[in-house]
């Protein structure tokens, strides 16, 4: 007996579970293994011989007047036969022999010892690690399966996912690490400890370490977002007024975020100071960016907008969206970042879209087209004679109240309206010099007109070129008295 009570505790021990749990396990497994063996329905019990010390089985059955079951009930005869004590309603122990069990039934005797072994020592992990989230732990790296490295934290194992890792570490066999608890699954595949490198708590929990003034409670964490590998920031408010919270974090020619820098492996940090304002707040989580201004959108969905200058927008949203994206995750907000040319676009458009492009449909009324029709138009949505003219008729007749009839009367009044601004057609250039020389000729008769009043005038026309007389030889029709100036001086000049 001392032989197998002795195996039971070093399991237990090694195990990190009660020896009652291995012992109760033990005997669970006997009785899976004798009733598989001996395909009896009566009722078994294990129980360990105080003498020898060996597990032994044995069956059970009610001292009964009349049997009717003989797997669970015996007759008080048969049963004083084996204990002359026995009486009725009493329960009666026989043993059955465990040397006939064989090697399956040991093996399956093992295989159930060895579940509820591990079930036991689940349930103690669990129970010992679950409210341990978030602390942070020294580890060594014990084994490495796959992608995963498995931890050793002293009683029990860990794993360490690789989406909990760092994108800027790796790690051998045997190499110390610090971590934080993630999680304690007690049940599933990935059963027990979860510990993690990528974590913002780890971030946290190392400020805790290094920074005494974090530690006495003097500056508080208030918030934390992380992208591990890249970029961290964490914001921080000190609770007494001579006491800066970021130089506190930074320490003396920043020995104190340094040390940190280098246990997270180059890892980048931005220590902000935490405010209740949420617009001050976000001013100071994009840094380095300078902020021009932020306006809240929505306070109770948190929404907010960032305005900056051309210059730093891309500052403000960082590589791949990393510092907006971090920013967002620090303050617990949704954050759209626009610059002020952005802006100034986006206000423009919303101007130029309250204002209507086009005439007026009522314009049409000027063309005919009833005041009723109108209102008809206005209440679908059509406020401008361009969109009016862009739609079919079948999108006209499918208005309400509106037919072929009234389509042929709203086309009518478009067409009129578009009327107006057609242009004549300019001349063509067979009809321009007969216009010319029409012109000429009313010039001409106007001048002859004139020289019929002033002799002097007549002179000088008298001395022009014949051609200049022959290309008008209508202008001195009406006039007789001038004929005879003409021959006068027709005569005078042949005497000459």
């Amino acid at each position: 007996m001392g032989s197998i009570y002795q195996s039971i505790e070093i399991l237990s021990k090694e195990k990190g579970i009660d020896p009652q749990i291995v012992i109760d396990a033990v005997k669970d497994a006997m009785l899976v293994a004798a009733r598989k063996h001996f395909r009896t329905t009566e009722d078994l019990v294990a129980a360990f011989n105080d003498q020898t010390g060996a597990l032994e089985i044995y069956g059970v059955k009610r001292v009964v007047e009349t049997v009717q079951d003989p797997d669970k009930e015996i007759s008080l005869e048969a049963a004083q036969k084996m204990d002359p004590a026995a009486q009725l309603e009493t329960e009666v122990h026989f043993p059955k022999p465990t040397d006939a069990l064989g090697r399956i039934s040991a093996q399956t005797a093992k295989q159930v010892i060895l579940q509820k072994v591990r079930e036991a020592e689940r349930e103690t992990i669990f129970s010992e690690y679950s409210g341990r989230v978030g602390e942070l732990v020294n580890c060594t790296i014990k084994r490495i399966e796959a992608q995963d490295l498995v931890v050793d934290l002293g009683k029990t194992e860990a794993r360490l996912p690789k989406k909990e890792q760092s994108k800027l570490e790796n790690f051998s066999a045997g190499d110390r690490v610090r971590c934080v608890i993630r999680s304690v699954e007690k049940a599933g595949k990935n059963a027990g400890v979860i510990v993690s490198r990528a974590a913002p708590e780890l971030v946290a929990r190392l400020f805790e370490q290094e920074v005494p003034e974090i530690y006495d409670n003097t500056v508080v964490i208030k918030g934390c977002a992380r992208e591990a590998g890249e970029r961290t920031k964490i914001a921080v408010v000190s609770r007494d007024r001579d006491v800066d919270s970021v130089g506190a974090c930074v320490g003396m020619k920043g020995m104190r975020v340094q040390s940190i820098i280098r246990e997270l492996r180059g890892e980048k940090i931005d220590i902000i100071e935490f405010s209740e304002d949420p617009v001050s707040f976000a001013t100071h989580a994009l840094s380095p960016a300078k902020i021009t201004r932020v306006s809240v959108i929505d306070a109770n969905e948190k929404h907010m907008e960032v305005i900056v200058d051309d210059t730093q927008l891309s500052l403000a949203i960082g590589k791949k969206g990393q510092n907006v994206r971090l920013a967002a995750k620090l303050l617990g907000w949704k954050i759209d970042i626009k610059s002020e040319e952005e802006k100034r676009q986006e206000v423009e458009s919303a101007m130029a879209a309250l204002v209507p492009t086009g005439a007026p449909v009522s314009i049409l009324s000027d063309h005919g087209l009833a005041d009723e029709i109108v209102e008809k138009l206005l209440g679908a949505g059509i406020s401008t004679v361009e969109k009016l003219g862009s739609m079919t008729p079948e999108e006209l007749e499918a208005i309400p109240e509106i037919g072929p009839a009234v389509v042929e009367k709203i086309l009518i009044a478009v067409n009129s309206y578009y009327a107006q601004f057609e242009q004549p057609a300019p001349p063509s250039e067979e009809t321009v010099p007969e216009v010319v020389e029409a012109e000429a000729i009313e010039t001409a008769a106007g001048e002859s007109a004139e020289s019929a009043t002033e002799p002097a005038l007549a002179l000088e026309a008298a001395s022009e070129p014949a051609g200049a007389a022959e290309s008008s030889p209508e202008r001195h029709a009406d006039s007789p008295d001038h004929e005879s100036e003409f021959d006068t001086i027709k005569n005078s000049e042949d005497v000459g």
